[in-house]
């Protein structure tokens, strides 16, 4: 079972959870994955809208005419603006709150309210952007965008995992990432037909509500997670709820889990923000809750992701050109992300964590020496068009290794390794690092990119090598384990186990 001394891997021998896949759950599970086509569609719509120059003439002129005007110093500082940044980033305060409530809510009114929720204010949010007359319309409908992100990211993840059979829980919960790379392949290519347009920008972010009203609609339509519903006694509800997921009548033996955890989770009656600092869940507090999703961000994708047009028209290509590449670089995550699909129930997590990282540490790395060697130390020299073309494939190749790594596998994650009591709340609080790093990040990627030039690809390569190690070290194996028997690889592993052994209250779900 312990590889190296250093961790877990492989399925443990469990029972009494049949891993049998139902159309209920597929459909159900596509339902609640679609949550991330709201975030996704986002993500790619703010880089794209931030070239147009009929966005910047109305909203941030001082940008359009540093681009148009006396080039800058360096090729990397046309679009170091502070103000077009905060335009990007607002979203991500927005969506630390809101993920920091949504756990709350959701002991009360269930995950699948919270994310019809989040879908209502995506949509406010976006109906805002599309009639947006000045920059505080803008700010405010990002706020409400970052709200509806914060509900729907917080939730959706955690009722995947909840309704998946066990041994096929990872490929369901990739089903989010999946949805994010659709949103943001759908977002660039609107980006693209309304570039041409005087009022492209209002379409761009005005269409916004068209994913808000798919998500939405289809959750008025799929019922609780069976875990939720016990939480709240609503026990008739999740027997159906149960019956239906996993399609057979014999479902009283995990009924009985989820119920014996749930009583012995009110009944200790702790604050959950309390509980989770507590020595026993150290190691989930740290994985899930801080380490998964901090590093995520600093792998560097998002900002990429967000920064794409700017980043390529930045190294050489064109508008029209920047927006293309902005497209196959989707298009390849994308596809990617089928494959961790494929891959992440057969050869487990730490596989696709370790080769991911190493193809992008490799991609960064090259990233970096391409960019040094084409336009000097300064950024001073221009670019040739094989040379924008190589930086291309290489940022491809690194998405396709974020794509089936660390970019599903951060959702899935923190969704499967907290115990019941505190799962709302590991969650919460592991989006709301992730937000925070993200609105840093977003923040300061342009300056950093005007500073520090090519060696802002070795600074997220340097992080990417800094995770790859730490899970080779601290992460365990978590594939086909039942939710509820997740905490035997705590004891079982070389490190954490000092924290989870001997304590007679090890976890809430264990020996049920």
């Amino acid at each position: 079972m312990a590889v190296g001394g250093f961790a877990v891997d492989g399925p443990l021998a469990v029972t009494g959870v049949e891993g049998k896949i139902t159309v209920s759950v597929v459909i159900t599970c596509i339902v609640a994955a679609s949550c991330g086509l709201i975030f996704g569609y986002d993500i790619g719509i703010s880089g794209g809208v931030t070239t147009m120059p009929s966005f910047l003439n109305k909203f941030f002129p001082s940008v359009l005419r540093k681009e148009a005007g006396r080039p800058p110093k360096n090729i990397y500082c046309v679009y170091d603006s502070q103000v077009l940044t905060s335009f990007t980033s607002s979203l991500y305060i927005a969506g630390l709150a809101a993920s920091l409530v949504a756990s709350r809510l959701a002991r009360i009114v269930g995950r699948r309210n919270v994310m019809v929720l989040g879908g209502c204010t995506f949509f406010a949010g976006s109906a805002i952007n599309g009639g947006a007359v000045n920059v505080a319309m803008l700010i405010l409908g990002r706020i409400l965008l970052g709200f509806g992100v914060g509900f729907t990211n917080q939730s959706a993840p955690i009722y995947l995992s909840e309704i998946a059979p066990p041994k096929w829980r990872g490929a369901f919960s990739t089903g989010f990432q999946f949805c994010i790379g659709i949103g943001v392949v759908a977002s660039n290519c609107i980006n693209y037909a309304t570039s041409k347009h005087s009022w492209g920008w209002r379409l761009s972010l005005g269409l916004a509500i068209v994913p808000a009203i798919i998500m939405t609609t289809g959750a008025l339509f799929i019922s609780d997670s069976p875990t939720s519903l016990v939480q709240r006694n609503r026990l008739d509800q999740a027997r159906k709820s149960l019956i239906k997921i996993r399609g057979k009548e014999d479902i009283e033996a995990e009924l009985a889990q989820l119920v014996k955890a749930s009583e012995i989770a009110k009944a200790l009656d702790e604050e959950p923000f309390v509980t989770i600092f507590q020595r026993q869940y150290r190691p989930q507090l740290v994985i899930g809750a801080i380490a998964v999703p901090f590093f995520q961000q600093l792998t560097g994708i998002n900002i990429i992701a967000f920064y794409a047009p700017v980043l390529f028209q930045s190294v050489g290509f064109g508008n029209d050109s920047a927006l293309i590449a902005s497209i196959i670089l989707g298009l390849v995550n994308l596809g990617s992300i089928l494959v961790s699909t494929y891959m992440v129930d057969r050869h487990g997590r730490r596989f696709l964590f370790m080769e991911g990282g190493i193809q992008m540490v490799i991609c960064q790395v090259a990233v970096a020496i391409v960019l040094a060697a084409t336009t000097g130390t300064d950024g001073n020299e221009h670019i040739s068009k094989g040379y924008a073309i190589l930086v291309l494939v290489l940022m491809c190749i690194y998405a396709a290794g974020f794509g089936w790594s660390w970019g599903p596998l951060s959702w899935l994650i923190p969704s499967e390794i907290f115990p019941m009591k505190i799962r709302p709340t590991g969650q919460s609080m592991g989006l709301a690092v992730n937000f925070g790093v993200t609105f840093v990040l977003s923040q300061t990627f342009l300056s950093m990119l005007c500073h520090l030039k090519y060696a802002t690809f070795l600074f997220y390569g340097g992080w990417i090598l800094a995770m790859t190690v730490f899970v080779v070290l601290f992460l365990p194996e978590t594939k086909g384990i039942p939710l509820d028997q997740v905490h035997t690889v705590w004891v079982k592993h070389w490190y954490w186990r000092r924290f989870v052994q001997g304590n007679p209250r090890d976890t809430i779900d264990e020996k049920e």
